[in-house]
């Protein structure tokens, strides 16, 4: 059966909005003609640049979205099967995430278990994200490269069709692990590696020339690979934060509810890194606090 998007599954490249998003130049992406090369065809380099110090865990590129492949509709039809329910892997705001096979070098569509896989997300037409969303996490992923930040490989844009293309996480979200039943759970140390991965993925974004705010860190943004090794995925809110001597940059507030910080629901301010700083870490120390105690209570008790 093709063209299959299935019931409402918490997905883990998913993100719920509490208003309205960022604004980006509304720029119409095409996809190359010739699949079997990487391309930026239609993908604005007017978008945000970044830059930051050399780190053997960055790879940065001049420009967005250089280092992906444009995949025409058809390519990823075929890596899906016609996104057919055996490639179904779940559902978020987004759209429909499918699992997908594509050649290690070439990057075109192969069978089930030949090269690499993939994970494949679909805009839905009646999303409520849309198209500046999909542009934001093009131009950021298609620039950005870090051991905690999920990879790019790709994207289409045909017509009104928008595609992401990914590497496949195997052990899925964070969120399905600490919350859905018949999942693995995972041991303490692997929490605090996991935070501490999750930590070096925004002190990276924070540490640009031009810093990158990520403005939706919660659980089911956390994907984790077949090591547990931990990576942020959905940049369809993040924003360039404030530089030179601005304190904040002033922006629609958008998030998810019960995560966003209540003072920049209250204002709509994204503040300096410094005063962002001074915040997380009385917050982060509650929270080990809480931790502890939970750690010492249930070691207690075993």
């Amino acid at each position: 059966m093709g063209n299959f998007c299935g019931r409402p599954a918490k997905c883990a490249n998913a993100s719920s909005s509490l208003g309205s998003k960022n604004s980006l130049p509304s720029t119409a992406a095409s996809s190359s003609v010739d699949s079997s090369k990487t391309t930026t065809t239609g993908v604005n380099n007017s978008l945000p640049s970044f830059k930051t110090k050399a780190s053997p865990a960055v790879c940065l590129k001049s420009s967005p979205a250089v280092n992906l492949k444009s995949f025409t509709l058809n390519d990823l039809k075929n890596a899906t099967k016609n996104f057919s329910s055996s490639s179904y892997l779940g559902e978020g705001g987004f759209g429909c995430v499918f699992k997908g096979w594509i050649d290690e070098n070439t990057f075109l569509p192969t069978r089930p278990g030949v090269g690499i896989v993939v994970a494949i997300k679909k805009l839905k037409r009646e999303s409520f994200q849309g198209h500046k969303e999909w542009l934001t996490e093009v131009t950021y992923l298609g620039e950005l490269r870090h051991e905690n930040l999920v990879k790019l490989i790709g994207y289409c844009s045909e017509s009104d069709n928008k595609l992401l293309v990914y590497e496949y996480m195997q052990r899925g979200s964070l969120e399905n692990h600490l919350f859905k039943r018949g999942v693995q759970t995972i041991s303490w140390v692997m929490r605090v590696n996991i935070a501490i991965g999750v930590a070096r993925g925004l002190s990276f974004l924070h540490s640009l020339e031009t810093p990158v705010i990520f403005r939706d860190l919660k659980a089911s943004n956390v994907l984790l690979d077949s090591d547990f090794h931990a990576k942020l995925s959905d940049f369809g809110l993040a924003r360039n934060g404030p530089t030179g001597d601005k304190t904040h940059v002033s922006t629609r507030v958008v998030g998810t509810r019960g995560y966003a910080a209540p003072e920049y629901i209250a204002t709509g301010y994204i503040r300096s890194l410094f005063d962002w700083s001074l915040e997380c870490k009385e917050r982060c120390i509650q929270l080990w606090s809480c931790v502890v105690r939970t750690f010492i209570r249930e070691a207690g008790t075993g």
